[in-house]
């Protein structure tokens, strides 16, 4: 079955009051992430991936290096975007974090504004395209890693990520232009939904318990 691209989770005009505008979203979501759909799925056909999961394919071309590049740059990019709709929310931002997901932040990353400096750093010094993340690795550990391209923590076996931002200036330019150290700023205080990124971080919490 091909893959598709799922509506967004919110109007397209709901963010534009927390700074990222309807017609940033309309062209990101409806334009580009539309491409990397058809694209992934012209690859599915020709390549004999049919009956593997997303994940699957992601992990499997991040494997394969520099032959695994043309999939993985479009079934990473499918990927990495059905996270980034997910982890924003016209009621997000303002450091509402759950509990649990704020303890994990103070033991594992050093408090919140510590995290955010260092989320934040992560994402400015991407270079070019690429993704800032906060993974949960192996052990149960929160850390920050960032990728390049449509690339993810798992192609690269670093974690399962919880929270991703997307630094291709598609991602901001209409609305900051070239202040990318802005948008991030902007979008950690006033756009991710926490309560989401906190259920992930609960959900690799219970799989590990139960491995």
């Amino acid at each position: 079955m091909a893959f598709s691209l799922p509506p967004l989770p919110y109007d397209p005009g709901a963010l534009a009051a927390r700074g990222m505008q309807q017609e940033t979203l309309e062209l990101h979501h409806g334009k580009h992430h539309q491409a990397y759909v058809t694209a992934l799925n012209g690859l599915v056909e020709s390549k004999g991936l049919q009956g593997k999961t997303l994940e699957q394919i992601v992990a499997e071309a991040g494997k394969a290096g520099a032959e695994g590049t043309p999939v993985l740059n479009q079934a990473g990019q499918h990927w990495n975007h059905l996270l980034f709709w997910q982890v924003m929310s016209p009621n997000g931002g303002d450091d509402k974090i759950p509990g649990n997901l704020m303890s994990k932040i103070e033991s594992d990353l050093g408090g919140l504004q510590k995290f955010k400096d260092d989320f934040k750093q992560a994402g400015v010094t991407q270079f070019g395209s690429g993704w800032a993340w906060l993974v949960q690795d192996a052990s149960g550990k929160l850390k920050i890693t960032k990728t390049p391209n449509g690339s993810n923590p798992i192609a690269t076996g670093e974690g399962t990520p919880i929270l991703g931002v997307d630094v291709w200036e598609h991602s901001y330019y209409l609305d900051f232009r070239n202040r990318r150290p802005d948008y991030l700023t902007n979008w950690l205080d006033k756009l991710v939904n926490w309560e989401f990124v906190a259920s992930l971080l609960d959900k690799g919490m219970q799989s590990g318990q139960s491995a």
